[in-house]
């Protein structure tokens, strides 16, 4: 009977550990699809804000911004180029909603820019 023991506890210990980088990996692809969704609708945001369609690049922006702020939640290392995209899609939503489509098509791009990771990495 005592020797079931240590097995009971490794068997344990594993299923912890199995559990625990899986919920790490999970987060990780959220954080993940939740920021190319972000990239994915900014850059159309983006392009019909270069073609003047303002109504259009506001309702990219704001569902690039949705996600962008989740994506911003979910990551546990460090987020300050999302939440430097974060402030470029909400002067762009400002903007667009002013009909100003040259000044946020600006901000959308400057938000691409910090969506997407530097070359380097």
């Amino acid at each position: 009977m005592e020797s079931r023991k240590p097995k009971i506890i490794i068997a344990v210990m594993c299923a912890l550990s199995l559990f625990f980088s899986s919920s790490a990996i999970s987060a990780s692809n959220s954080s993940h699809h939740h920021t190319t969704e972000a990239i994915k609708h900014a850059e159309t945001a983006h392009i019909h804000g270069k073609a003047g369609h303002v109504k259009t690049l506001l309702e990219y922006a704001q569902e690039s911004l949705t996600h962008a702020k989740a994506a911003e939640n979910e990551l546990a290392v460090s987020h300050q180029r999302i939440t430097e995209s974060i402030k470029h899609l909400e002067k762009a939503i400002a903007r667009a909603k002013q009909d100003d489509s040259e000044a946020a098509t600006k901000h959308t791009l400057q938000a691409l820019e910090y969506m997407r990771p530097p070359a380097s990495e």
